[in-house]
């Protein structure tokens, strides 16, 4: 007969359950839309609107979009207070982290 997850907990001694809890939220917290750690920094569309000059309902929209530019990407995250960083994974190989987008996105401006 099959367990439910609470059953298999109660089990479980309490240390360990606080490493698993710990883990979860980890991973939880790995994982995030734009809306997501706008909401993590307790920040609003509004400040976020304020600090990069544009209007509202643009954050609103920038967040639900599938597709940005980096340069707009790191423009929302660097509002907020974060920086992009850009990783390759591959299965052959440790992942390597892509440098040198920046100055291009610079000498474009």
């Amino acid at each position: 007969m099959a367990k439910n997850l609470n059953e298999i907990m109660q089990k479980v001694p309490p240390s360990r359950v606080e490493k698993i809890e710990a883990r979860a939220a980890q991973l939880i917290a790995e994982y995030m839309t734009l809306q997501d750690i706008r909401k993590a920094r307790e920040l609003t569309h509004e400040r976020i609107a304020e600090l990069l000059g544009i209007r509202q309902d643009s954050v609103s929209k920038l967040e639900k979009r599938t597709d940005l530019l980096l340069s707009t990407l790191r423009g929302y995250l660097n509002a907020m207070g974060g920086e992009l960083e850009l990783v390759v994974k591959f299965s052959d190989r440790p992942p390597i982290l892509i440098t040198g987008l920046a100055e291009l996105d610079e000498e474009d401006e």
